[in-house]
């Protein structure tokens, strides 16, 4: 393998464009695979902006061969409409990393990859797409992956860029703390508010709440986290620049097909399995779920 691998990325929308910017950047431009025929992305930053020049493939038949390394960074429900992509670009020897939300990653990509090895990861960065179809990065990226030796091609493909790579020995901890952050955004669906909505005492109250209900399912199925959790997630969001949205959120606006699923449903779907109360769940998620798919 060359000393920077073949790279792919599925999925050029807010966190897929900043993956792919990163490594133009430094001379490893990837191939952008999508649904749309992008001329370019463009990523802006507090430094500027940076430019990916495309185009951005649309049809799966025009890729040749399997590439070494695939950044999959489309949401969890466009996974099937990724099939096509997945068996072109991956093999038995090809890593896949998962940009996606949830603890389930693995889970929901298996089918797809043709024999591929699957990196969960968790991504540490807000990035959100504006009207003219640009990304606008407010934190510096990160990703945490789990420190197993697949990591070692994302580590080196992001070597040298802008954003920041960590490996976790206890990965599962991680993901997990992340899936109540992500958790707690579904409640912005429902008041259809930003990150300010935070500062209300009454919402504080019920996130902190529901992230104590979510925090006893994670610990159910090993994840070591402490009590603290839920208080230093709703701090985070009070720290929030009360314009903050979350993808969940623009997914509802836009009326498109929301992850409830994968992270609010999950609670539910483990909380039951483990006869643990959930009664927060139990009202949360009928109601992302009868946002997202209707009827009505």
């Amino acid at each position: 393998m060359s000393e920077h691998p073949t790279i792919a990325l599925i999925g050029p929308g807010a966190i897929g464009t900043t993956i792919a910017a990163v490594l133009y950047e430094v001379g490893r431009a990837p191939q952008l695979c999508g649904r749309t025929a992008h001329p370019a992305l463009v990523l802006r930053h507090d430094e500027g902006e940076i430019v990916v020049p495309g185009p951005v493939l649309t049809e799966p038949a025009k890729i040749e061969h399997p590439v070494s390394l695939v950044f999959v960074a489309v949401k969890t429900t466009q996974n099937a409409d990724s099939a096509g992509w997945l068996s072109a670009l991956c093999d038995e020897n090809t890593v896949v990393c998962a940009l996606q939300n949830g603890v389930e990653q693995k889970a929901q990509l298996e089918p797809w990859v043709n024999g591929a090895t699957i990196l969960p990861s968790v991504v540490w960065f807000p990035a959100q797409r504006e009207p003219d179809a640009s990304v606008w990065l407010r934190a510096s990226p990160r990703l945490t992956l789990p420190d197993v030796p697949q990591a070692k091609r994302v580590v080196e493909a992001l070597h040298g860029t802008r954003c920041a790579v960590e490996l976790s020995a206890d990965f599962s901890s991680v993901a997990w703390r992340k899936l109540l952050q992500n958790a707690a955004a579904g409640l912005m669906v429902l008041a259809n508010r930003r990150a300010g909505m935070f500062t209300r005492e009454d919402i504080s109250e019920l996130t902190l709440a529901y992230l104590r209900e979510c925090l006893s399912v994670a610990r159910a199925e090993g994840a070591e986290l402490d009590d603290a959790v839920a208080q230093e997630i709703v701090a985070g969001f009070k720290r929030a620049p009360a314009d903050l949205g979350t993808s969940i959120l623009a997914d509802r606006q836009a009326n498109r097909p929301m992850e409830w699923d994968i992270r609010n449903g999950v609670i539910q779907r483990y909380g039951q399995r483990h006869g643990i109360p959930v009664p927060i769940s139990d009202v949360l998620v009928p109601l992302l779920a009868a946002g997202s798919e209707g009827p009505g």
